[in-house]
């Protein structure tokens, strides 16, 4: 299923789109797509079998804002350097255990809601990420198998990064990777069902129009199902959390002098196959 979330910001209500593209309103069958759904397998069943039987009304999608596909999210868990190709273009080392880092959850906003350039930014920077969102309570997971059990469903990330905030202004990652509008993700939450292999997936990324990142979930190096098992040995996932599973290469932070970091007026397109498309444009904070 394609799980969404539609309406003004703080008032969203559940959404699924079917398998002809109609937007189908679930607010009569389920209260919000959250981690209280997600873990919630009778729940879920209803909401497949209305969705067959055709019984869910069609919303109209024009001018309909679509929010984060997850409501009340707990935590966003990051990756970084997940990706051998990224890892190269930054000159860093091939880390021998994934490298964990947090967002907070009010970083996350919609599929395609502005981006704010913080104030001060020289080094705003893009990331098109697989996020990962948690169906049941993961605690010291012991295999892949078991990992890839505890997954609700997939969606798209944008992990925007403050490269000077992050990196030259000391102390760990968190001041670059915090800041307002951070993490737009979205549009929909695909269900685990729906994906086949986490690892052959295709992820873009455009600015402005022109191709910047264009690489394949193949080349992580600790896959999704590890991610999530290894990060279930530091702390409890719950429903409804978030991962972002770490970037390709194509970064602003990887390329040639000078460097072609965000600025406002900028515009940001990203896609992840079969996960859907995001469109931002980014102003000044």
């Amino acid at each position: 299923m394609k799980l969404l979330r539609v309406g003004t910001a703080g008032s969203e209500r559940p959404a699924l789109l079917d398998a002809e593209g109609t937007l189908r309103d679930l607010s009569g069958t389920v209260t919000d797509i959250d981690g209280a759904l997600l873990a919630d397998t009778a729940a879920l069943d209803r909401i497949r079998a209305a969705a067959e039987s055709g019984e869910l009304p069609a919303l109209d999608a024009a001018g309909l804002r679509v929010g984060p596909p997850v409501g009340g999210i707990g935590k966003v868990v990051c990756i970084g350097l997940n990706y051998h190709d990224h890892a190269a273009e930054t000159g860093a080392a091939t880390p021998a255990e994934p490298v964990v880092f947090f967002k907070a959850a009010d970083t996350v906003v919609g599929p395609d809601d502005t981006v704010l350039v913080p104030r001060k930014s020289v080094k705003t920077d893009w990331e098109v990420e697989l996020a990962v969102v948690i169906g049941r309570t993961a605690r010291y997971l012991e295999s892949d198998e078991e990992a890839l059990a505890h997954v609700a469903g997939y969606a798209v990330a944008h992990d925007v990064s403050e490269r000077e905030f992050q990196i030259e202004r000391g102390g760990t990652w968190d001041k670059g990777k915090n800041c307002e509008t951070f993490n737009p993700l979205g549009p929909w939450l695909v269900t685990a069902d729906e994906v086949a292999d986490p690892q052959d997936l295709s992820l873009k990324l455009w600015v402005n129009g022109e191709l910047k990142q264009d690489g394949s979930t193949s080349q992580q190096i600790f896959p999704v199902a590890e991610v999530v098992r290894y990060v279930s040995q530091f702390m409890t996932l719950y429903p409804g959390d978030v991962i972002n599973t770490g970037t390709p290469a194509g970064v602003a932070m990887g390329q040639p002098e000078p460097k072609p970091y965000l600025r406002a007026g900028d515009v940001v397109e990203l896609e992840i196959a079969g996960l859907g498309r995001q469109r931002q444009e980014l102003k000044g904070a």
